[in-house]
Parts: C-alpha cells; structure tokens; sequence
C-alpha cells in the first residue's frame, strides 16, 4: 500500500465515524491492521464514498500533495521549536487529516471556516514583531527555517492541485481558503524560525553574480 493509499483509508475512516459509530470500532480494528490490501493492483484506488478511481487522477494528486505536507510537517516537528509553534503545527496536522477527508470524498465539505480562521490568527500572531520585510529572502538560516520554507513549497503545490481539481469537481471554499491561507503562515514561520535559532533573513541580493 502506497502513502497516498494509506491516507485514503485513515480519511475514509474518519469520514465514515460520522455516519455509523456503533459498528465502526470493529471496522476501523480490520483497515488499520491490514496493510497490504493489494487492491490497487491494477492501477485504481477506493474512495470514502465507495467509488474507485485511477491512481493518476486529479483528486488522487490532491490527496497525495497533502499527504506529502503533513508527512513535511512532521519531519519539521522533529525540530527543537518554540512550544507554541509546535502546538500549532501539531493542530494543522489534524486539519490536513480533515482536508484529506473531504478530498476522498467527493461533493462533502468538511473543512470549516474556524480552521481558516485559526490560520489567520496565527500568521498576525507569528507575524507580529517580525522586521518589515524590504527584499525577497531566500529559503534557508538554521534549519528549522529551511524545512519551514519546504513545507511552504510543497504546501503550494498541493494548492495547484487542488485548483485544478476544483477546475473539474468543485471543493468547499474553505479547504481552498484553508490552503491558500497554510502556505502564507509556513513563509512567516521560515523567518519567525530563524529568529528563535538566532539567524536573520536570507536575503535575496539582485544582481549578485551578474
């Protein structure tokens, strides 16, 4: 079972709590201690509605990019970060298990405008007493810093994904909100990092090697 295969199966059975928690103890013990299910053989994979679709299918990208950002938090959480930080990566984790429930299944919003909400709080919070910026910065400093910046990155990419499934399958206004508003709080969380290590920005120099 592939990493996006498996966080299918973790958002399918969260979203399918919801709707029969009697029985759903049981069900949930079987999914997670059976890993190889070696039902993606031919290239398709489940979703949380019961449908199946093709690995190489734009939903299947989203579900994958954010599978890929929260694994990148997670290797940002094995920093030593101030506690507040790590607090609330560890809350956007569980947001993105969230959005990769509403991604598995199609027509369902999940997200919530709280969770966006939260976002924006956080990125003034982290933002406050940060020097204005006047040059674009590199990624990079200490490297908390740096793997911030990844997560940025790859944070953007799971947005492009999700732009160009909601092209064709539309998704709630908050997951995208919720996306959008990830990658700006992870940019000011590169330089809040480099601060809590002691470093400054890395600034861009125009024409350094010109």
């Amino acid at each position: 079972m592939s990493d996006t295969e498996q966080s299918i199966e973790q958002s399918t059975e969260q979203s399918t709590e919801q709707s029969s928690a009697a029985g759903n103890s049981e069900r949930k013990g079987n999914r997670l201690s059976k890993i190889v299910t070696r039902t993606g053989d031919a290239g398709t994979t489940g979703l949380g509605d019961g449908s199946r679709t093709t690995k190489d299918s734009r939903r299947i990208d989203a579900i994958g990019e954010v599978d890929e950002l929260n694994s990148s938090l997670g290797l940002l959480l094995c920093e030593d970060l101030p506690a507040h930080v790590r607090h609330a990566l560890h809350d956007i984790q569980h947001d993105l298990f969230d959005l990769g429930g509403e991604l598995c299944l199609p027509g369902m919003a999940v997200m919530k405008d709280a969770q966006v909400m939260r976002l924006e709080t956080l990125a003034e919070e982290f933002n406050h007493g940060l020097p204005m910026l006047k040059e674009f910065i590199l990624p990079g400093g200490t490297r908390p810093a740096a793997l911030a910046h990844l997560c940025r990155t790859i944070c953007r990419r799971a947005e492009r994904s999700m732009v160009h499934l909601h092209a064709a399958e539309p998704l709630s206004e908050a997951a995208r909100r919720y996306i959008n508003r990830l990658s700006d709080l992870l940019f000011i969380l590169g330089r809040l990092l480099n601060r809590a290590g002691g470093r400054s920005d890395v600034l861009w120099q125009k024409g350094k090697n010109g």
